[in-house]
């Protein structure tokens, strides 16, 4: 069974379709409108071996919140489509992925229990491009709470904003990946509760 899962959403400040296939060769289409952001998700797909496509109309207007927030819920909510019922995942995993001086650790638990422990200081405020460093918090904890999974996103070490936030985006992909893969030995759903 192809793990795909697709979602259209449309509010008053944003309008988006997300597909994911989580078996892919990590191609990214992806057209937000905030171009630093682009290339994160697209390092995203690349790194977790996901193919992604993404766009997006919000309200860049005011600025890129609702954008970014928008994007973590439905691709959020497109992965926890493709993981169905969960059965056959590893479940856990972690991944350290360094960016020069940066350096940032995530933890997964496909877990069917949103929870977020997010621990990355970003020592100064800045705009990468039209990127607010700051979305990255918003970002992530709406894709966990809409996926179900449990994540926490450490900063190891690191003092330039982009290296810190592309380290984050890179180390959540490779446990992601590492986390849904499927492994022949597991059978059924990895929980004694026989439920994720």
């Amino acid at each position: 069974m192809p793990r795909i899962g697709e979602v259209r959403r449309t509010t008053n400040e944003t309008e988006l379709y997300v597909r994911v296939d989580l078996d892919g060769r990590g191609e990214a289409s992806v057209r937000t409108g905030i171009g630093f952001f682009d290339h994160m998700l697209e390092a995203l797909a690349r790194h977790a071996l996901l193919d992604l496509t993404i766009t997006a109309q919000g309200d860049l207007h005011v600025d890129g919140h609702h954008t970014v927030e928008d994007t973590g819920i439905a691709l959020g909510t497109a992965i926890g489509r493709a993981l169905g019922d969960r059965a056959g995942i590893r479940r856990y995993a972690d991944a350290t992925v360094p960016l020069d001086e940066s350096a940032v650790r995530a933890v997964v638990d496909v877990s069917g229990r949103p929870f977020i422990f997010y621990d990355i200081e970003i020592p100064k405020w800045q705009m990468l491009g039209d990127y607010d460093v700051f979305l990255t918090p918003e970002f992530f904890r709406a894709l966990a709470l809409n996926a179900g999974l449990t994540v926490h996103l450490d900063l190891v070490r690191g003092d330039n904003p982009h290296h810190i936030v592309e380290a984050a985006f890179k180390a959540f992909a490779r446990a992601l990946d590492a986390a849904t893969a499927l492994d022949p030995r597991v059978v059924g759903v990895p929980s004694t509760k026989g439920t994720l």
